[in-house]
């Protein structure tokens, strides 16, 4: 348990991470002092990860639950589950912070071994960083195909019994000396959207094994009918852009649903550049992929997707961006009128021709095959694929068994328009859990939410989230757009930071050293991702205090 003096700062959401107390500026001043080890200073580079940190397998059970009916037919066999770790700071007495790479191939996670705060933490610390891979994919799946029989071992709760077997079994290479198993040395967990969720499990699942972890943009509520997706993105966009899209695409939808005739959808399709679009919702959604990009917006130019921008500098302008589009400008305005917009052509017609433009440029011109093929969801062939090279099937079976977040269009309130088409309804979003894997009732979200959901709690357990995440409306700062959400005060033993002006776990990337020198401001992370890195390295140095007190306190009795 924490005591009372752990209780050192109240975190004020929305400002630039203030600190709150003497005590805590004096920590975090400690940390910003900590010296740089030279030896950092040879990873300082771009090389590629995947040459400075080999892999390695620890062979982990199949089947952790035998006494689990939904596991039937069980499995006794284990497979080989991937890692990669960073021992360069390592001292006797660090811990092992792992990170766990969530619903994707690790090699994509490595990066954060070389920087970000998966690299600061472990300098911080003395520890030995590590990149953990999420059992079904990359290299570590378990069974020989993805059909649905066999993803049925394809749960967060078998998943989260891997990363505890990890942590009490694992030997790392070099280290052989060294116990570095749990509960002897203590593990520190991070995690980012899925993967933050998961950790937030983890800590309170399996609080013997995980002295504590951090759950960044972690999205602890599961939510079938997710159309607060968008909620973040209609709040925080720039408005005219909001404005624009939101006209437009209820002008879309006002012909496809009210209007729907087949002269009038094929005016519609034709001017798009996409006339051969078979379904009126698989047409409509490919219209969303501006407004989609939101989550890729990032501080770091290395991983930043430019596209939400690109996409509102362009139906914002007040110029026709296009060529191809000016012969177009009857069809805009008979389209306007009939989609109920013929009051506001003069203000609409630009940005529609301008969308058209770039939507062509962007998505249009890069489909090779015929546009159903590009475009469409209802493709039972492609669903009934479950080859081993078919790893693509993860994830959907996650979502569609477990996690739901169907990022619908169809849920917005009736007195508000939509960013995305109402087309993109439950039933349309749901057709990969019908077609892939034969499920047709919603996710058990239950079987997440039984954790926690939004109140998740426990001593040692970090919440960092972005102001602007699409996912935030899933995540313990849901508040204000979910009024089921609770307000926390942020502690040093459960931190609760909301990272101003941030998307997607804006904490976990960082730069190198030597990026940071004699640069210009907008290429460094921003105020708040650095007060926001350094409070979590601050909040780690005393939860690792917390351990030393806890292991003298055994050695005295």
């Amino acid at each position: 348990m924490v005591s009372k003096s752990g209780l050192f700062f109240a975190l004020v959401a929305l400002v630039n991470v203030t600190f709150a107390t003497e005590q805590l500026r004096a920590i975090v001043s400690r940390s910003r002092r900590t010296t740089i080890d030279p030896r950092s200073l040879l990873k300082r580079d771009d090389t590629d990860p995947e040459t400075l940190y080999p892999a390695y397998n620890l062979s982990v059970p199949i089947d952790h639950f035998h006494n689990d009916s939904k596991y039937e037919p069980h499995s006794s066999d284990s497979f080989n589950l991937r890692y990669w770790f960073d021992a360069t700071y390592y001292k006797p007495g660090g811990p092992v912070i792992v990170l766990q790479s969530g619903e994707t191939d690790g090699t994509g996670r490595l990066r954060f071994l070389q920087k970000g705060i998966l690299h600061q933490l472990a300098v911080a610390t003395n520890g030995v960083g590590v990149v953990l891979e999420h059992r079904y994919y990359g290299t570590s799946i378990p069974t020989p195909d993805f059909s649905t029989e066999n993803l049925r071992y394809l749960t967060t709760d078998q998943a989260l019994a891997d990363e505890a077997y990890f942590a009490q079994h694992v030997v790392f290479k070099g280290l052989e000396q060294y116990n570095l198993t749990a509960p002897t040395t203590p593990y520190i967990g991070y995690g980012g959207s899925y993967a933050g969720a998961f950790v937030a499990f983890l800590r309170k699942l399996y609080p013997d094994v995980f002295w504590g972890t951090i759950s960044s943009s972690g999205v602890t509520e599961a939510i079938w009918d997710y159309w607060a997706y968008f909620e973040p993105i209609r709040v925080y966009g720039e408005p005219t852009c909001i404005t624009y899209a939101q006209k437009i695409t209820n002008m879309v939808d006002n012909i496809l649903m009210k209007v729907n005739t087949t002269d009038t959808t094929a005016e519609l399709k034709g001017a798009f550049g996409l006339p051969n679009v078979t379904y009126d919702d698989d047409f409509a959604v490919v219209l969303s992929a501006g407004i989609g990009s939101w989550q890729g917006r990032n501080w770091d130019p290395d991983l930043n997707d430019p596209t939400f921008d690109e996409f509102c500098s362009n139906i914002t302008s007040t110029l026709v961006e296009y060529s191809s589009t000016t012969g177009l400008v009857g069809t805009a305005q008979d389209l306007l009128t009939k989609g109920g917009y013929g009051s506001e052509i003069s203000t609409l017609q630009t940005p529609l021709l301008n969308w058209i433009g770039w939507l062509k440029n962007t998505t249009v011109s890069r489909c090779k095959g015929s546009q159903d093929s590009c475009y469409s969801t209802h493709n039972s062939t492609y669903y009934q694929q479950d080859s081993i090279s078919d790893d693509w099937r993860a994830w959907p079976y996650q979502y569609c068994t477990e996690w739901g977040y169907l990022q619908t269009g169809s849920g917005v309130p009736a007195d508000q328009l939509p960013l995305i088409t109402r087309l993109n309804d439950l039933e349309y979003a749901s057709i990969v859990c019908r077609e892939a894997f034969n499920i047709s009732t919603p996710a058990n979200v239950t079987a997440i939410n039984q954790y926690g959901g939004f109140n998740i709690s426990y001593p040692r357990f970090a919440i960092v989230d972005g102001e602007q995440d699409p996912w935030r409306p899933a995540c313990p700062s849901a508040s204000p757009f979910n009024s089921t959400a609770v307000n926390r005060t942020s502690t040093v033993s459960e931190p609760f930071m909301l990272i101003e002006g941030a998307v997607h776990h804006w904490d976990e990337n960082g730069l190198f050293a030597n990026q940071t020198v004699d640069v210009p401001p907008d290429f460094l992370p921003p105020l708040p991702v650095r007060d926001t890195q350094a409070m979590l390295k601050a909040v780690v140095l005393e939860w690792m205090e917390e351990w030393k007190l806890s292991q003298a306190g055994k050695e005295l009795k």
